[in-house]
C-alpha cells in the first residue's frame, strides 16, 4: 500500500505564478537558467540554479551557493512571492502537449514507502549527485521541486479528479521555456481528501517516472533528520516528500535517440553489410524516417534514411531487459559494430530527445558533427513498470519524458 498525506503547499500568488515557476533545475545548464532569469528577480531559478547570482563560473556545488539558496527562499517568503496555505490539502497540476492533457495528484509521499521499496525506482542514481540534491533539500528545509510517478489507473482518483478540472483553476498559463499549458486546482475538501489518501493506501506500488536523484534525496534527507530528532514520532513533515503522480496510461514516453562521431573504422557499405547480420535493411530516401513499431530502428547516414527490422529469434522477448530496443541496439549495433561499450562516458555518442525530433538528428550529422543517427521507437509505461516490478534497472539513456513538470507552482516545507 502507498502511504500518502496532503500538505500546506506554499505556492505563488496567482498574478505571480509565471514570474516564479521554472524548468526544473536538471534539464538546463547554469548560463541558461541565467539567461531565462534575466531581469527576473523572482525567477525561481535564484533557488534551484543560485549560482546565477554569482560571478559566471562560480561552482554550483559551492558551499556560498547552497547558502545564497536558502538567502533567496527565504526573501522568496518574506516578499510574499511564495505563500504557505492555510488548509492542507492535495493539488490537481494538468499538463497539455500537442493536445493532449495528463492530470496528475500533487501529494506527499512517504519516505518509508521509498526505503521499502513500495515506491518503486528503474534507473541507477550516482552519489554525487544525490549529495548535491540532499545539501538543497538539507539547507531550504523543503523539497523545492517535485518528483515525477506514475501509478497504475485507479478509477476513484479519476472521478475526483474529473469533478475538480470541470472548475476554474488556481493557475492557467502557457509556459514560455515549452509552450505547454499547465494548470492547478486545489483540493481542500475533507472527504475527498480522505477519499484519496485511502484511493492511494489500496494502489500497492507507485513507480518513479523522473527524478530518480531528487526522490534519493529526499528520502535520505527524511531519514536522517528522523534518526537526528531522539523524540522522533513517524508523523512528522520531514517523513514526507513532495511528489507528483500520473495515471500510467497518460502519461507520454517521447523516443531517445543517438548520434555517433564516427563508424568505428568501417566504410559506409561496410557498415551496413554489418547491420544485415542482425537486421532487414531497407532504404527510405531523404525524407525522414521514424520507426513504428517494438524492435524496428531508423537509421540516417549518407543523406538517407533506412528501416532496420530486427531478424526473428535475436530478441529474447520473455527478458524484461533484453528485449528493450535500447538494449538491442546498444548490443548489436553500438557494441559489436562501433565499439561503443560504455553509454555513460564514451564521447563517441551523444543522446537527443525525442522532442527535439528527427529534424535534430539530420541536422547533426548533415552538419559533419556526427557521422549517423540511429532513431528509436519509445520504450512504454508498461515495459517500465514491468522492468521496476522485476527489480531491475533500466539501461541507460533510455527514457524522455514530456512534458516536464514545471517547478515553483508548489513547494513543501519539511518542518
Amino acid at each position: 500500500m502507498a502511504i500518502i498525506r496532503p500538505f500546506k503547499g506554499l505556492r505563488p500568488p496567482k498574478d505571480l505564478v509565471e514570474q516564479v515557476q521554472s524548468r526544473p533545475y536538471d534539464v538546463l545548464d547554469s548560463e541558461e537558467a541565467r539567461a531565462e532569469a534575466e531581469g527576473n528577480e523572482k525567477s525561481l531559478y535564484h533557488i534551484i540554479k543560485p549560482e546565477i547570482d554569482f560571478p559566471v563560473g562560480t561552482s554550483e556545488y559551492a558551499p556560498e551557493v547552497y547558502a545564497k539558496a536558502a538567502e533567496n527562499f527565504k526573501k522568496f517568503q518574506e516578499q510574499g512571492w511564495l505563500v504557505q496555505d492555510q488548509e492542507e490539502g492535495y493539488y490537481i497540476y494538468a499538463q497539455t502537449m500537442n493536445g493532449k492533457t495528463q492530470f496528475g495528484l500533487v501529494v506527499c509521499a512517504y519516505v518509508d514507502d521509498y526505503m521499502n521499496g513500495v515506491i518503486k525506482k528503474h534507473e541507477l542514481t550516482r552519489r554525487d549527485k544525490e549529495e548535491d540534491r540532499m545539501k538543497h533539500v538539507r539547507v531550504n528545509d523543503a523539497n523545492m521541486e517535485p518528483v515525477f510517478f506514475a501509478y497504475p489507473d485507479n478509477d476513484v482518483l479519476s472521478a475526483i479528479i474529473a469533478r475538480y478540472v470541470c472548475t476554474a483553476p488556481e493557475y492557467d498559463f502557457v509556459a514560455e521555456g515549452d509552450g505547454f499549458r499547465h494548470q492547478l486546482w486545489l483540493i481542500q475538501d475533507k472527504q475527498d481528501l480522505e477519499s484519496i489518501t485511502k484511493a492511494f493506501a489500496d494502489i500497492p506500488y507507485l513507480y518513479i517516472a523522473d527524478g530518480h536523484h531528487r526522490s534519493a534525496a529526499a528520502a535520505l534527507v527524511g531519514a536522517e533528520k528522523a534518526k537526528q530528532n531522539p523524540n522522533h514520532r513517524g508523523d512528522e513533515e520531514y517523513n514526507f516528500f513532495m511528489a507528483v503522480c500520473f495515471p500510467a496510461s497518460q502519461l507520454t514516453i517521447l523516443d531517445y535517440n543517438r548520434v555517433v562521431k564516427d563508424l568505428n573504422g568501417h566504410s559506409s557499405l561496410k557498415f551496413l553489410s554489418l547491420l544485415a547480420e542482425n537486421f532487414t535493411v531497407t532504404p527510405m530516401g531523404e525524407a525522414c524516417y521514424r520507426p513504428e513499431k517494438l524492435h524496428e530502428f531508423s537509421l540516417y547516414l549518407d543523406g538517407e534514411w533506412y528501416k532496420l527490422e530486427l531478424l526473428p529469434g535475436k530478441a529474447d522477448d520473455n527478458d524484461p531487459i533484453k528485449s528493450l530496443d535500447v538494449s538491442i541496439s546498444s548490443e548489436l549495433i553500438l557494441d559489436e559494430i562501433l565499439g561503443i561499450k560504455d553509454l555513460r562516458s564514451d564521447k563517441r555518442i551523444d543522446f537527443v530527445g525525442g522532442l527535439r525530433g528527427l529534424e535534430e538528428l539530420k541536422r547533426r550529422v548533415d552538419s559533419g558533427e556526427m557521422r549517423m543517427a540511429l532513431a528509436l521507437y519509445p520504450v512504454s509505461m508498461q515495459q517500465i513498470i514491468n522492468i521496476a516490478d522485476s527489480g531491475n534497472i533500466m539501461p541507460p539513456k533510455a527514457t524522455w519524458f514530456e512534458p516536464k513538470l514545471r517547478s515553483g507552482l508548489v513547494v513543501h516545507k519539511l518542518s
